[in-house]
């Protein structure tokens, strides 16, 4: 059987380059991207292209080709994105902008370069990595969850308006797993005469040791081999420790105020 056509955005390190990899291993054709190819000259475990998902000529051109060099592209995997912390009051909105061009755009930019390919062809299919943190608006956190939750949203749409096209369309989000996110990350400083010095303080070291203590991104790959094996994708699939998967539980079971009290005792707020 032909091989499968993978474009990976943001495959150069992380969770993208972990399913690279494992995909790579299980025989399918990757393709990965990366904002500066210039910073990886001696990559190479799978064909690397340069794209930053808030530029359209570089998505236009690099699906581009992809499609040339494989005349198929099977399979998107919209997983670059960064991060970002800090109360709302005090994150400058061009950070929020940053990450929201990063974060929702890009990926919704992607998917729209390479649907008429799909189209064309057939068939696709296009995994929308969100994270667990868009289930719910997390302090400090709440832009980086909301671009995910805006993301797993959009995603529910384009499933059902591509459906009768053959293209297969969910989102995968993950807990916390041991990547380079938070080198990335646009933290908002910790202001000295800020209301929120001490609690966000507190909350920034938890995070990074969330990171810190997560698991092999491998898992994450793993689970896009199935999403890629299933006849019939569901919507939304979770990733991590359970106890991160079974918050997303919680949040539908309990009362809007009950859930927010358990953040708040999560988070010593």
């Amino acid at each position: 059987m032909e091989k499968k056509v993978v474009l990976i955005t943001g495959g150069s390190s992380g969770i993208g380059k972990s399913i690279g990899l494992y995909l790579k291993s299980k025989g399918f054709k990757v393709y990965g991207t990366t904002r500066n190819l210039e910073k990886y000259p001696d990559f190479e475990l799978f064909n690397l292209l340069e794209m930053d998902v808030t530029r359209s000529e570089t998505i236009e051109k690099a699906v581009q080709q992809v499609v040339s060099k494989e005349n198929r592209l099977d399979i998107l995997i919209n997983n670059a994105g960064i991060g970002i912390t800090g109360p709302i009051e005090e994150t400058p909105h061009e950070e929020i902008l940053n990450v929201f061009n990063t974060n929702f755009h890009g990926p919704l930019h992607v998917a729209k370069t390479v649907l008429p390919q799909m189209r064309n062809q057939g068939s696709g299919l296009i995994i929308n990595v969100t994270s667990i943190a868009g289930f719910m608006g997390l302090p400090f956190r709440g832009i980086y969850s909301a671009t995910k939750g805006a993301l797993a949203i959009a995603t529910e749409a384009l499933r059902m308006e591509t459906k009768k096209s053959n293209i297969k369309v969910c989102t995968l989000a993950p807990g916390d797993f041991r990547t380079n996110i938070a080198a990335g990350r646009y933290h908002a400083p910790v202001l000295e005469n800020s209301a929120y010095k001490k609690p966000y303080g507190d909350t920034l070291k938890m995070i990074d040791e969330d990171v810190d203590n997560g698991g092999d991104p491998i898992a994450v790959a793993k689970q896009v081999l199935k999403i890629i094996e299933a006849k019939n994708p569901k919507v939304h699939y979770k990733v991590g420790e359970p106890l991160q998967k079974f918050s997303t539980v919680l949040k539908g079971i309990l009362s809007d105020k009950l859930y927010e009290k358990l953040l708040l005792k999560h988070y010593k707020l």
